[in-house]
């Protein structure tokens, strides 16, 4: 059974991760042992909380070399959610730190304004919210009809081509909801907090990526 490794940095929901995907059948452990990362046969890349502590983080705890190590030159399945899916992209608008770059991406903050007499959308987004897919994936197999998402969210990832978006997502505007290149996926969403659809999702990375 392949080792997934949830990436323990110090801003991850990580427990409910691994609790979601050891019911999946999935061998989950939560780790922030740079040796371990660095030999796992899968990631999870979790996060709640700022862009520039998240890649602080990484970064004095000594994970972006393996993380870089892992994902980029030995090609391993990793999937980044919420925070973790921002650090993906080259930059945020939150903070001034480099992302991790591996997504030709930069994340950028909602801005709404009043619009008609009416009052601008309420920041962050924050709830249950369907998924358009751009095309089949492997992580997206055999979902429940109308799969639909918890999120919370204040930023966004804007990606230079269209071609990386997984899925969109209306919310005032239509944003990448999730992401996906190669050996790399990235949601905004949270599976862990998205019952039947979640689990389907997460399911599908255990087993498929």
């Amino acid at each position: 059974m392949n080792r997934i490794v949830i990436v323990d940095y110090g801003a991850g929901n990580v427990g409910s991760i691994q609790n979601m995907g050891r019911k999946a059948g999935g061998d989950l452990v939560i780790s922030g042992d740079p040796d371990q990362i660095a030999r796992a046969d899968k990631l999870i890349l979790p996060g709640v909380g700022a862009f520039d502590v998240g890649m602080g983080n990484l970064r004095s705890r000594g994970l972006e070399a393996p993380l870089n190590a892992a994902v980029i030159d030995r090609g391993v399945p990793i999937l980044g959610i919420c925070l973790g899916a921002q650090l993906l992209t080259r930059r945020s608008e939150e903070g001034t730190s480099a992302g991790l770059g591996w997504i030709a991406a930069d994340t950028l903050r909602f801005r709404f304004a009043p619009q008609d007499g009416r009052p601008a959308r309420t920041v962050p987004h924050m709830g249950w919210n369907f998924i358009e897919p751009t095309r089949p994936d492997r992580l997206l197999e055999n979902l429940p009809p109308e799969p639909r998402y918890y999120f919370v969210h204040t930023y966004h990832l804007a990606c230079d081509d269209d071609r990386d978006v997984l899925t969109w997502t209306e919310y005032g505007i239509r944003f990448a909801s999730s992401v996906q290149r190669a050996n790399i996926w990235g949601m905004q969403f949270h599976p862990e907090k998205s019952h039947k659809f979640g689990f389907a999702l997460l399911n599908n990375f255990i087993h498929r990526a």
